[in-house]
């Protein structure tokens, strides 16, 4: 279940801060890509329905407890209308720490970037879960082909201390240019975790690859 579809973002699956781009990267959304609040408030409910059916192909069940899903321009404005929306914010400065927050999630053209969510609904299977789990992030990978690429996690700050690893990450995967040509051509992504206590893998649909390939340059 993609439980940032059904509800509003929270600041704990906010992204931390990370080191700020020279400029403003190409991509990258600016105060002026964004409805205020009351636009948003008119708008929203047709938004929010272009977004969650974009999301439908981006959304990927990876075993029966990780859900990743592909962020982009569309999906990650939308995160940033709804923390706005959420928190009343309006304010110049804040609507700013917002972008540069959640502006790092959108793929530069050589890579694929997921907000990884690993769902457990009783609280308790989570705790020994999320213990078992530690270190998952590092054993995520996607591959083309025979390209095969691990992720690169949690750049904007450590989510997992000594005992546990977090129920939310964020997943670079950077691409070469052969698997990048692929992806483009119509081949088929596939999604994996080779952690010792989770291993699944899938094959992503058409859809699914059809819509990451256009995250690529």
């Amino acid at each position: 279940m993609d439980t940032r579809s059904e509800q509003s973002p929270s600041r704990q699956t906010r992204p931390g801060m990370v080191p700020a781009a020279r400029g403003n990267p190409v991509g990258y959304l600016a105060p002026s890509d964004l409805f205020n609040l009351e636009q948003y408030a008119r708008t929203r409910g047709d938004f929010r329905a272009r977004v969650l059916a974009h999301k439908q192909a981006r959304s990927v069940a990876v075993g029966p407890h990780t859900t990743w899903i592909f962020e982009d321009r569309l999906t990650v404005q939308y995160q940033i209308q709804e923390m706005l929306r959420a928190e009343r914010i309006f304010e110049a400065d804040a609507i700013q720490e917002e972008l540069d927050s959640y502006n790092p999630l959108i793929p530069d053209g050589t890579n694929l970037k997921v907000t990884l969510l690993i769902e457990y609904t009783d609280p308790e299977e989570r705790r020994v879960a999320l213990e078992r789990l530690k270190g998952i992030e590092a054993r995520c990978w996607l591959g083309v082909g025979d390209e095969r690429a691990y992720a690169i996690a949690d750049e904007d700050l450590e989510r997992e201390n000594e005992t546990k690893t977090s129920a939310v990450h964020f997943l670079r995967f950077e691409l070469t240019a052969a698997a990048r040509s692929m992806l483009k051509a119509g081949a088929r992504v596939s999604l994996g975790v080779d952690h010792p206590a989770y291993r699944h893998e899938v094959v992503g649909s058409e859809a699914t690859s059809r819509s990451l390939a256009g995250d690529l340059a």
